[in-house]
């Protein structure tokens, strides 16, 4: 499988603007810039695309991995902050927040992480990536009332 998008670029660095435009046409000629990269502008910018990139593909990972286990995930919602710093776009931190009925929290745990390592976008990434996870705890209730009633 390969997936392309178009860069075109006018200008300057901080004067100068372009568009990018992916195959599926989701981007088509979507603005790119200086402001919209480090000033919080209207557009998009290499960073909030690797974020998107790095949020989908492990969410689609946690979901096939939960599934292999014999867990039919409810809702699995990720968010992925990806930092530039001196230059350097240098972490990617995923948080998730999922409904699994019928997992325990060491069981998720363990998925959850091991979904970080496989996701090919995390394959892909040269940079540190972080994971925090939170199981909403009502789907914990029936696997607690049933080991403290044995």
């Amino acid at each position: 499988m390969k997936r392309s998008a178009k860069a075109i670029w006018n200008g300057t660095l901080k004067k100068g603007k372009g568009n990018l435009t992916t195959q599926s046409q989701t981007l088509n000629k979507t603005p790119y810039s200086f402001v919209t990269r480090f000033e919080n502008q209207t557009g998009t910018n290499p960073e909030e695309l690797m974020a998107a990139a790095h949020a989908g593909c492990f969410t689609m990972q946690i979901s096939a991995d939960l599934t292999r286990a014999g867990f039919n995930p409810e809702e699995l919602r990720t968010e992925a902050v990806v930092s530039l710093e001196d230059g350097v776009i240098s972490k990617s931190a995923l948080k998730l927040q999922a409904k699994v009925p019928g997992i325990s929290q060491d069981q998720f745990f363990r998925i959850a992480h091991q979904s970080k390592e496989n996701c090919p976008v995390s394959k892909a990434y040269n940079l540190e990536i972080t994971l925090e996870v939170h199981l909403d705890s009502r789907y914990l209730e029936n696997i607690t009332s049933f080991l403290n009633s044995n």
